[in-house]
């Protein structure tokens, strides 16, 4: 068989390298939205499969941490909620927290824990960090219906909250949420497969993180000489902003979530970049 023969066989799929460092394949993607979905119910249906509560630490989870929180941060601390019900404040901040909190360190270990199958079968890599965004959010979806039904609950009472028409942004901060766990964790994960020490440092960051994010503490209680650097965790307006929606506390800046709308912009970029990069010799360094 000559070259022109060779040339003009017919195939049914042809593998190819990516023409630039931004050309990550999401036309790929789509074609393998079936693997994608097996992928997001793996993540789902294993994690507790062989526990005895099951889908119900969905639940536990943050109860057990709100009542921390209280106890810790509003009775011993006594870190003032703005007013609002210490449980609605602490469980509003840890229902959004853990879902960019989840995104960001599962995103980062997706590589590393696939390395097998990297070595064995052709998929588009970016189909294992995206499962994990959509399987969390689905996690979310299910601590975010506790959050409304404790809010229900304190509305009906006649407490102090007060939401408001701004909860018909929580699709924009999802994707703000989800765009910021995915593109660290993208960043994250090809770096981990060359320095395993990035691993643990990537943990302690994430706890530390939330501690420069108004989960725990309202913005009204840092001094304003602080407040800027604050805002400068494009995480701050967002979480402000959800706690602003459903509670009528906290602090809708404009200038602020447009900051943070960029800065995901930018870090997806980034992200996608660094994966191209790194993509190429996942299997080689694993």
């Amino acid at each position: 068989m000559n070259q022109k023969q060779k040339e003009d066989l017919d195939w049914d799929f042809r593998i190819e390298a990516t023409n630039g460092p931004l050309s990550i394949g999401f036309s790929q993607v789509w074609k393998y939205r079936d693997l994608l979905m097996l992928f997001v119910k793996r993540d789902i249906v294993t994690v507790y499969k062989q526990t005895i509560l099951g889908p119900l630490w969905f639940f536990i989870q943050p109860i057990l941490t709100t009542i921390t929180f209280m106890f810790i941060f509003g009775n011993l601390a006594g870190i003032s909620t703005d007013g609002v019900p210490q449980i609605l404040f602490y469980l509003s901040g840890i229902t959004i927290w853990n879902y960019f909190n989840e995104t960001l360190t599962q995103t980062s270990k997706t590589f590393t824990e696939n390395a097998p199958i990297f070595g064995k079968v052709y998929f588009p890599r970016l189909v294992l960090p995206l499962s994990k965004v959509i399987s969390n959010l689905l996690k979310f979806a299910i601590q975010f219906g506790l959050f409304l039904v404790t809010l229900l609950v304190y509305v009906l009472l006649g407490e102090d909250v007060n939401p408001n028409l701004y909860i018909l942004l929580t699709p924009l901060l999802l994707v703000l949420m989800g765009g910021l766990g995915l593109g660290f964790g993208l960043i994250s994960s090809a770096l981990t497969t060359k320095y395993r020490d990035l691993t643990f440092l990537i943990a302690f960051g994430v706890q530390l993180l939330m501690y420069a994010t108004p989960v725990i503490y309202p913005m009204s209680s840092i001094s304003e000489k602080y407040q800027f650097y604050i805002w400068l965790n494009p995480l701050t307006s967002i979480l402000e902003c959800f706690k602003y929606a459903y509670l009528g506390s906290g602090v809708l800046d404009w200038f602020w979530i447009s900051y943070s709308i960029i800065f995901t912009i930018v870090l997806l970029l980034l992200g996608a970049v660094t994966f191209n990069r790194i993509e190429k010799s996942f299997v080689d360094t694993v």
